[in-house]
């Protein structure tokens, strides 16, 4: 049985933001552990959202292009900066873009190789409107959201992912130009093949410890409830079965014979790339995608509250959850529901909303701040 053993509970206790996205210029402090932003929509709570997404490998929340970050009418870069308390230790971090494209990274002020280096003292799951669709909406996002599950607690995975997709992409170039000297596509299918394995092993591994968490507190009549989680894939399926050295040999060797197939397809056929995630709703033991959209909702939202725990257990750092209009999915009696799920999660989290009602009987429990453009003021 899995136990939830957090060492550590990092808080964001000071942002600062520059010509990033509708900020020319923010320094804002944070005193509590439940933050709750709200605002008319536009307003840039969003916005807040993304800069501290960005503290986490990959494109942050939004997936949006780094130089789409940079304000409007700014210089042409944008830079943010966090001063993170954890146990009484306090340590800044920050990123940003120059107007050259060049992308820094800084702990303590001190140069780092990339955003990898922050998961030593921060990190940090998501949920947003965007993701509403998930369990309805196409295969390829569902992969995206299990790249990110396994992202929380390998701060590797989507570096692998990454060059897993370059290399996908240069043997569908092999493949494309039909180059005639065989090598070249064997030394492609090699690094596909060991990387291929390695995302799928992560994968796999991220899912069956979740699998297991979720059991561990399975409870039939909590208003989030619980997923049945799975990857439907052939190298997760063999995974299960042989050594990750044996599955590789064989991937391989699939790639070798599946050349003209994937040529005539124009893409690579087999592989993680062409894996899915299935959930099910598990009190109804039915598909997440045949559930109505308010299941829907409160079953992602129950899966996300697993994940966060999940983090905790295999990293020893309570994550920072950024919520992005959560609240206004939910009845009052749900929406209360959630707040005293959030609060026994160790981490920090964060919430934004239009309407202050939803926050109402957080006063006391949260520090509300209003959110107008440009600023960001206790409520």
């Amino acid at each position: 049985m899995m136990t939830l053993a957090t060492r550590s509970a990092p808080r964001v206790r000071r942002l600062t933001l520059s010509d990033f996205r509708s900020y020319a210029a923010l320094d804002c402090r944070f005193e509590s552990t439940i933050i709750a932003l709200f605002g008319e929509n536009g307003a840039g709570k969003t916005n807040l959202l993304e800069a501290l997404s960005l503290f986490s490998p990959g494109r942050g929340l939004r997936r949006a292009e780094l130089a789409e970050c940079a304000r409007r009418g700014g210089a042409g870069g944008f830079a943010v900066s966090i001063e993170v308390d954890s146990d009484g230790s306090g340590t800044q971090l920050g990123h940003g873009l120059t107007p050259s494209g060049e992308r820094l990274f800084r702990i303590d002020r001190a140069p780092a190789s990339s955003a990898r280096a922050f998961a030593d003292h921060v990190r940090v799951l998501w949920l947003t409107p965007a993701m509403d669709g998930l369990f309805s909406g196409a295969a390829g996002e569902r992969r995206r959201f299990l790249d990110r599950l396994a992202l929380g607690v390998d701060a590797e995975h989507g570096a692998r992912a990454n060059r897993l997709e370059r290399a996908l992409r240069n043997r569908n170039r092999l493949l494309e130009e039909g180059v005639a000297d065989r090598r070249w596509l064997d030394a492609a299918e090699q690094e596909i093949a060991a990387l291929g394995v390695a995302v799928a092993a992560a994968r796999r591994e991220t899912v069956s410890r979740l699998v297991a968490l979720i059991a561990a507190g399975r409870d039939d009549a909590s208003p989030f409830p619980w997923a049945d989680v799975t990857i439907e894939g052939e190298l997760e399926r063999r995974l299960a079965l042989d050594p990750a050295l044996v599955v590789e040999e064989w991937y391989r060797g699939e790639l070798a014979a599946s050349r003209r197939r994937d040529a005539a397809a124009g893409r690579t056929l087999i592989g993680p790339q062409a894996s899915d995630l299935a959930v099910r709703h598990g009190p109804k033991n039915e598909a997440a995608r045949a559930c109505s959209t308010g299941e829907q909702k409160a079953l992602l939202m129950g899966l996300t509250l697993a994940h966060a725990k999940l983090i905790g257990a295999m990293t020893g750092q309570a994550p920072l959850a950024l919520l992005d209009e959560v609240a206004a999915h939910f009845d009052a009696k749900r929406r209360e529901a959630l707040f005293q799920e959030l609060e026994t999660l160790g981490g920090q989290i964060w919430m934004t909303g239009a309407d202050p009602a939803l926050f109402a009987s957080l006063q006391g429990r949260a520090q509300l701040l209003r959110v107008t453009p440009g600023k960001v003021e206790e409520a």
